[in-house]
């Protein structure tokens, strides 16, 4: 049983370092961006169609962005601040603050994008229908 347990971390560790990679994360052999705010409709080595045929997929990748965007934003402001107290530079702050809320998600968008097939391969196995066929111009 814990053979399997860590099987399944395995894996899952396998998928988001191909993800971080910028990499098709079912195979890692080829890259699954086209450009950076453009991913590739399947992975030119193993034909898995990064949306899953499914329309809005890439939905839960724009709440990831977001999410990080945030996140990377309260942990920054938070040490700025205690790291600052009492004489907190407020306006310093809010600057920068804007700046990191603005051009993150322009910054992280790619790998919200790995990251979130993933994420979605790990709960979700591929399938037969996640293949694209040949004549899709892979």
């Amino acid at each position: 049983m814990a053979g399997a347990a860590g099987s399944h971390a395995g894996r899952i560790a396998r998928l988001i370092a191909r993800a971080l990679l910028l990499r098709c994360p079912r195979c890692g052999r080829a890259t699954a961006m086209q450009r950076w705010f453009t991913v590739r409709p399947s992975c030119t080595a193993c034909r898995f169609r990064f949306d899953r045929g499914e329309p809005g997929y890439f939905q839960g990748a724009g709440c990831l962005n977001l999410v990080v965007a945030e996140l990377l934003f309260a942990v920054g402001l938070v040490t700025a601040v205690a790291l600052t107290w009492p004489a907190t530079p407020w306006t310093a702050l809010t600057i920068v603050g804007a700046f990191v809320v603005a051009l993150m998600p322009i910054l992280f968008f790619p790998w919200s994008r790995t990251l979130w097939i993933a994420l979605d391969l790990a709960l979700r196995p591929s399938e037969s229908h996640d293949e694209s066929a040949a004549e899709d111009g892979v």
